[in-house]
This record gives C-alpha cells, sequence and structure tokens, in this order.
C-alpha cells in the first residue's frame, strides 16, 4: 500500500475538459450584415478573479498592458467521491498493454470521483457574450460524454460525462465613464471520471502527456460519426538548467529585438526563458531576435547582459510541473 504510482488522471481530464472549448469565434458584421472579422476566443486555465483584477487594475482604458475581451477561463475547483458509481472494491478486471495478448494484467476496478470545473466568459458587449454562449449550450442536454485515454499503458478509455450544473451571469452598468463594463457569464460543470490505482504486473512505461476525446453523432437509421480530438500540453518555461545562449547586452522591457551571444539553434517560432519572462521569437536576423515580450502571460522586465536564454523545447513538455497552466495560456502561437 502507498506505492508509488501516478497515471496523470486529473490531469488529462483537465486537458480534456478545456479543449471543449478551445476553439470557439466570434464574428463581428457591419451595417449591411457583412462579416467583417472572425475573432479566435483565447482560452487561459485560472481563477476568474486573477482575469478580474487584470481588468481592473489600469485606470487608462487604452493602455496596451490591459486585457483584452473576449476571453475565457476555466479552473478545477473541486473533488468529490461520488458514491452511485460505486462497484464492489475488491473487484477486478483483466486488461493487455499487447496487442498479441502477451502482457496481461490484473487490475482493481476504479474509484468513481466527480472533478468539478467553472468556465467564466468575458466580454465588453452582450452579442458577443450571446455567441460564444450559444456555440456551447446545444452540446449540453445537460451533459456531453468525451472519451479519455485514461490509463494509455493497458489501452483503457472511459466516456467521461460533463454536467453542466448552472449558468450565472454578471451584468454592472453602475460606475462612472472611466470604469470599463465586463459582462461575465460563469457556467459550473462536473465531470464523473475515474481514478485508477497502481498496475499489478508488467514493466514501469512513461505516461505520454496526451488527451484524446472522441465522440459519436447520428441514431437509429442514420450513419454513425465519430470525431476524435488529441490534445497535448506544452510547457510555458524552460526546466532546463542549460543555458541555450546569453543576452550581449542589456535588455529593457520597452525593446522587443534582443541581441545574443549567438543564435545557433534558434529559429523562428520558438519560445525561450529569460529568467521568469518568456518571449516568442518572431524573426532571427543573425544574433538580433525580434520577440514577442511577456509570451504565456509571463511578466515583462528589464534584463541584464550576459543572463541566460534558454530555449523551450519537446524535452520540457515531459517535465511540465503540476501548477503549471496545462498549456491553455490565453495566446496565439
Amino acid at each position: 500500500m502507498f506505492e508509488y504510482f501516478y497515471h496523470e488522471i486529473l490531469r488529462k481530464t483537465v486537458i480534456s475538459f478545456g479543449t471543449l472549448f478551445n476553439d470557439i469565434d466570434i464574428k463581428k458584421t457591419d451595417a449591411s450584415d457583412n462579416v467583417t472579422s472572425v475573432v479566435k476566443v483565447p482560452l487561459a486555465y485560472g481563477p476568474m478573479q486573477k482575469f478580474l483584477a487584470r481588468l481592473e487594475q489600469s485606470p487608462d482604458l487604452n493602455k496596451a498592458t490591459q486585457i483584452t475581451l473576449p476571453r475565457m477561463s476555466f479552473e478545477m475547483t473541486g473533488i468529490s467521491y461520488d458514491s452511485s458509481r460505486k462497484v464492489t472494491t475488491t473487484q477486478t478486471f483483466l486488461s493487455g498493454t499487447k496487442d498479441d495478448g502477451s502482457d496481461i494484467r490484473k487490475n482493481y476496478m476504479p474509484v468513481p470521483y466527480n472533478v468539478d470545473f467553472e468556465l467564466s466568459i468575458y466580454t465588453k458587449i452582450n452579442d458577443e457574450m450571446l455567441q460564444i454562449v450559444e456555440q456551447i449550450l446545444p452540446y449540453f442536454q445537460p451533459q456531453y460524454t468525451m472519451t479519455v485515454n485514461l490509463l494509455e499503458t493497458i489501452g483503457e478509455r472511459r466516456d467521461v460525462p460533463i454536467i453542466l450544473n448552472s449558468i450565472s451571469m454578471d451584468d454592472q452598468y453602475e460606475g462612472n465613464f472611466e470604469t470599463r463594463r465586463s459582462l461575465i457569464y460563469t457556467l459550473r460543470f462536473t465531470a464523473k471520471t475515474y481514478i485508477f490505482g497502481p498496475i499489478s504486473t508488467g514493466a514501469t512505461t512513461d505516461i505520454i502527456k496526451k488527451s484524446v476525446i472522441g465522440f459519436g453523432a447520428g441514431g437509429s437509421g442514420s450513419r454513425q460519426i465519430d470525431v476524435r480530438y488529441t490534445a497535448e500540453p506544452v510547457a510555458t518555461k524552460s526546466y532546463s538548467e542549460n543555458n541555450t545562449t546569453s543576452l550581449l547586452k542589456d535588455l529593457l522591457k520597452t525593446e522587443t529585438v534582443l541581441e545574443v551571444i549567438s543564435s545557433s539553434g534558434i529559429v523562428a517560432g520558438d519560445k525561450l526563458s529569460i529568467g521568469e519572462e518568456t518571449v516568442y521569437v518572431s524573426d532571427v536576423n543573425g544574433n538580433k531576435l525580434r520577440v514577442t515580450r511577456g509570451f504565456y502571460s509571463t511578466s515583462v522586465i528589464d534584463h541584464v547582459g550576459g543572463t541566460g536564454v534558454k530555449l523551450i523545447s519537446e524535452a520540457d513538455n515531459a517535465k511540465i510541473e503540476i501548477g503549471d497552466d496545462f498549456g491553455f495560456d490565453g495566446e496565439w502561437s
């Protein structure tokens, strides 16, 4: 008892839930109902209070550092045991990690748990809010079932119902003309997932940080259509202790071009960690890098010459720590 094991089931549940809302657009039209622009609504992982604080901290409505709307955020708010789905404690099932059946494992049945989520939507005008909400609500009647690959080592896939529990609306009209209006909808969900114990036998294999979601459409007399999505979290900072290069000179927080000792191995599209700040590389010209500062919502600060510059690589994705934002940063990349 109490041997070490970690299947990343809760992490996969969080990623799967966020992926459901990670591709929502709103359209803006002119007086003739012609579409003038299509905006992808950013999705971030974090509490609603953090985003409200960013809205309220800056009295200058035109200041570039102010949060932009529309925007969505979500967070896991609680975990509770679900006694209604309990099975016999000693009941087991057989599973195999190989297609030829040469590696059979006996496992105890998983424990049912409910994971609570809150999805918060922020907009400036009501029409944008209604566009977003109408793209979500039809799928929850009141639940939407997704298939999650909870244990990739044994290929254990489970249907996880996502239940929409409630919707609350907050529209504040009071305040002076310098106060920015924020229209907020909060949707509360419950995901009915399962927690597995240690696998009884077989060689130890790495748990891949990936979640697979699928659903079927169609009923009696109609053709069945299966759709499958795959979501993989990405690291928002470098966990490596090895510096890729170093700053050749001081970098002020107002500058978007940094000069490094060597740009070898750095290409456009890479993300770099400089201290506690992450930057996105848009262009490489010799040893000068044009970057987007404060990427992944990190703080833009001054850096002194000689500071180490670390490349965020695929290896960092396997080292994402608990407390990271699961790859949902609310930014376009």
